[in-house]
């Protein structure tokens, strides 16, 4: 059985140091990271069979900065993970029908079922941050949403649903250099939408509105994780380490597997080859 790993929570002053850029230490170095993480992935294959046989239902939210680095470690969850049983959502502009809905509706419509987790890569956290900042949505709706966001999050819990919320905590001059490699990259440069520009010039709205946020959101029942994420590695173990203690599971990885003799079809021939179309060998 996994041991649940004691929190901590950091006060405001250590928090803020975090987001605006503090003490940075050595990067991890690659070797060492790409061995931690294998060993991770290992765990966390463990996990999805518990979370299989036990029926549990997890909700993980992954916000941040833009360019925090919450893409990546999804993306480092996932990629060892059965989409059947692990699936990351991430939701584009509402439509104007989803507008006129109960706003939490569609966030609604991705929860997990029995044996599921689910990552949702930003979530109805969109309304605190982006929403509010860029005035997509009213003074009332803000608030209103301040109002309900804890209830809604306790009802989730109650109905059984392990909620798990991180915030990727990243510097104004980390964030920047994250930017200007997206511009050079052309595989990269997609990530970079005019929203993001935006967000750029109001830095210090999107802290306020973080505060706020944290301030309304961060209870007992469903407390915020901070990731500082200057160092994508290092980010990345942590959070993957941390996803892990967060439900105690046991090792249910099965015996291993001894492949059957192949029994050959009496009478079968196989269709000439040149009646099927190959891709072309290029490489």
């Amino acid at each position: 059985m996994k041991k649940k790993a004691p929190t901590h929570k950091k006060s405001p002053e250590s928090s803020a140091h975090a987001e605006h850029g503090g003490d940075k230490g050595p990067k991890l170095k690659g070797k060492f990271y790409e061995k931690e993480l294998a060993k991770l992935h290992i765990e966390l294959v463990k996990l999805q069979e518990w979370i299989k046989y036990k029926k549990l239902r997890v909700v993980a939210l992954f916000e941040g900065r833009d360019a925090a680095g919450k893409g990546g470690v999804i993306k480092r969850i996932t990629e060892c993970l059965n989409p059947r049983v692990c699936r990351v959502v991430a939701l584009g502009v509402p439509t104007e029908r989803e507008k006129t809905q109960w706003y939490f509706q569609r966030y609604v419509d991705h929860l997990p079922a029995a044996g599921e987790m689910v990552l949702f890569d930003r979530s109805w956290y969109n309304r605190a941050g982006v929403e509010h900042v860029m005035g997509f949505c009213s003074e009332e709706e803000y608030q209103e949403f301040l109002r309900s966001c804890p209830e809604f999050e306790r009802m989730l819990m109650r109905s059984g649903i392990i909620l798990i919320k991180y915030w990727f905590s990243v510097s104004d001059e980390e964030q920047e250099q994250r930017f200007q490699a997206r511009i050079e990259d052309p595989t990269k440069r997609w990530k970079i939408s005019p929203m993001d520009m935006k967000s750029r010039e109001k830095w210090g709205e999107f802290s306020r509105a973080k505060d706020v946020m944290f301030a309304h959101t961060d209870f007992a029942q469903s407390p915020w994780h901070v990731v500082e994420a200057d160092d994508k590695r290092r980010a990345r173990l942590n959070c993957i380490t941390h996803l892990l203690s967060m439900i105690p599971y046991k090792d249910l990885t099965p015996e291993k597997i001894v492949l059957p003799p192949r029994r050959e079809l009496k009478g079968y021939v196989r269709p000439p080859i040149t009646d099927q179309t190959f891709v072309p060998e290029v490489y």
